[in-house]
This record gives structure tokens, sequence and C-alpha cells, in this order.
């Protein structure tokens, strides 16, 4: 089950080759001037990465979530921030080619899956975070459009995307009353907060999403109204495996960075790497990314297959790789000391890089809650 084909051990040298050669030489110097590299993700772009599973026929490269997972551990090895970006980007595409019209396919992916346009993801709110289901952004149906009032919180690409796939309410309290719309940049009524300052991530904008009387075409929803959590739910469930790729593969850069540390740095007249308690370390710290890794391409290949409990096995995987992704890069940075601190290194960027990801795409509580209670409806039901 886990031993990959020729295909897509090429697909992941090809993402790796881009990443070593493309992303990790600037990816400290894109954190510290805050740029966000547009032209490098185009590149990534013209590689089929900008709709990794998006259909042939709009522009994608028609590949599997397991594929994806591959390619965007391997683009994390060189910026997790980028990676995690185009994973965003990749979930909004998806949910247009999924649950779009013929027409809005046509309009909006072939310019995504080139990454000419950039898309991001509106579903949280200032007091709708983990209960993204009380979202309070209403659309008022006004003749052929919707008026759009609210503001969305914590937008990856905000303000510099051109496409904006947004969760509305359209209808009552409740799941049942959302529904989701396409908002292109430009619109008038929708706004953008102030850039904000945050931990890691720092190459790509951060910013509150918002629309005054915000007049948005009908023909801009995707599917009927009353779906929009659904298929803001289905798209978080690639959305979870690809960040918790993310999160690998910038920890497997930090353990790469130590394991060449410990071969240099020198201390009481040996090298670091020979002290037998290092060593355990190194092999605790390889052994917990290779089970998350593993435990990730199953719930992928759940997800191919629309296994029954492929939405649990996301939140699993998601909530193991995103934590076991950040305990070891923070371990690489104990192993480099002193050093480890220093932004030169690169260490600390990852660590900052990674802890949101514990966060995001639902929090690791919530994952926790998902299982939780999958598994006690189970119970209830024997």
């Amino acid at each position: 089950m886990f031993s990959l084909t020729e295909d897509q051990i090429a697909i992941r040298d090809m993402a790796a080759s881009f990443s070593k050669e493309t992303l990790a030489p600037h990816a400290v110097r894109w954190d510290e001037e805050k740029h966000f590299p547009v032209e490098e993700m185009r590149q990534a772009a013209a590689l089929g990465m900008g709709g990794i599973y998006i259909a042939e026929d709009v522009g994608g490269s028609g590949l599997s979530r397991l594929d994806a997972a591959l390619i965007f551990e391997a683009l994390a090895t060189g910026c997790p921030t980028v990676a995690a970006y185009i994973s965003i980007h990749n979930m909004c595409a998806w949910m247009i080619d999924r649950y779009g019209s013929d027409e809005q396919r046509q309009a909006f992916l072939p310019k995504l899956c080139s990454m000419e346009h950039l898309a991001s993801y509106c579903l949280t709110e200032p007091g709708a975070g983990s209960d993204a289901a009380a979202l309070k952004t209403r659309a008022v149906r006004d003749g052929d459009h919707y008026v759009l009032d609210g503001q969305k919180q914590f937008i990856s690409g905000a303000g510099v995307s051109d496409l904006y796939v947004v969760m509305v309410r359209t209808g009552e309290a409740g799941p049942s009353g959302i529904s989701t719309l396409v908002v292109e940049k430009g619109t008038a009524g929708l706004s953008f907060g102030a850039n904000e300052k945050k931990m890691g991530w720092n190459a790509q904008p951060t910013r509150a999403v918002i629309f005054e009387n915000c007049r948005v075409p009908v023909a801009n929803r995707l599917g009927p109204e009353g779906i929009g959590f659904k298929i803001a739910m289905a798209g978080l469930d690639g959305g979870r495996l690809n960040i918790g790729a993310c999160s690998l593969g910038g920890a497997q850069a930090a353990l790469d960075k130590a394991l060449a540390y410990a071969q240099e740095r020198k201390a009481f007249g040996a090298r670091i790497a020979d002290f037998q308690a290092l060593q355990f370390k190194l092999a605790d710290m390889a052994t917990e990314l290779e089970m998350a890794r593993t435990f990730l391409w199953r719930a992928a290949s759940a997800l191919d297959e629309k296994a029954p409990d492929a939405t649990k096995l996301c939140a699993m995987a998601k909530r193991v790789a995103t934590d076991s992704g950040f305990e070891v890069a923070n371990q690489a940075l104990q192993i480099h000391g002193g050093y480890g601190y220093l932004a030169d290194y690169g260490i600390e960027k990852i660590v900052r890089d990674l802890r949101v990801h514990q966060i995001l795409e639902g929090t690791n509580e919530v994952m926790r809650m998902i299982v939780a209670r999958g598994l006690v409806g189970r119970a209830k039901g024997n």
C-alpha cells in the first residue's frame, strides 16, 4: 500500500528539486522581508503544482491526494510558508472544480491552475473560528446579486489574491444556512485589513477580508444555497492532509540540518554525533516523522478512494503530522544549542512556521473532537 510508483517518485523528486533550487536559497530572506514570492509560485504552477488534483480539461494536473502529499512535503523542505499557501490555493481551486458549474470551472480554473490568479479560503471570522458553523457574514439576495456584509479573519493571501472562496450565511442559523460564493478582487465593497504581524508564515500576507454592501453575482455561487458548510468541510479534508505534509517537510529539513550540525560540532573532544544520548534523540526524531508520514499516506489513500472513514483519518493524520512536525523541529533547534536560536541557521524560522499548523485548517483540539464524535457515535450505535 505504501510503495510509491515510479511516477510518484518522479513527481516527488521534481518537487524536491524545485524546492531546493528555487525556494530554499531565499526562504530566510523572504521571511525577514515579508516578501510574498508570487513569481516563484507561478514557476511551481508551470510544473503542474497550481492545480495538483484539478481536472486536466481546465489546466489541472489530475493527480491524486497521495501525489499532493508527496509534493507538499517536498516543497516544504525549502519553505513551509510558501508550500502552505500553495496548499490553500489548491484547496480553493478544488472546491470550484468539484462544486462549480461548467461555466464557473472554465471561467476560473485555467488561471488558477497557472497561478496567474491566486485564491484565498475565507471561512474563519472574528467570532467564529473552531465553531465555524456560527459564522455571521451575511449574503442577502437582491435580484441577480447577493449583498454581502461581514468580515473574515486570518485570511492567507488576502489583499493579493484574485479570488476569494467565501462561506456566507444565506439562510437560518447553523450549517444548513451557509452557502459558498466566489468573490473577485476589485468587487465594490470588498476591502482588506492591515497585514497581521505574526510569529511565522511571514512570506505570505494575512489580513482580514471585509465586506460592506458588497454585491456579488448569483452566478458566482458554488452549488445550490445551503451546502456551503459541506463544501467548506470537504475542502478541509484535503487541506488537512496538505498542511500535515507541509509540517513533515519542514521538520525533515530541520532534522537534516541537525544531522549535519551534529557531524561538525565538537564538544568535550568529540563530535556530538558520537554521543549516544544525541544518537537516540535523532533516532526518535526520524521515527516520529516516518510514523506520521505513513499515517498521512494512509489517510490520503482513503480520501482518494472515497472511503467512509476518510474524514476521520484526515483529522487523525493532520493532528499527528503537525504535532510531530513541530516537536521534531523544536528538538532540531535544541540540538543546535544557541546557534539554533539565530536566524542565519534557518532552524528558528522552521519552528515559527510550523507552530501555526497545529492551529489552522482546524485546531488539533478540533481534530480530536472529530475523531471522538465518530467513536462515541459508533459506540452508541452498537
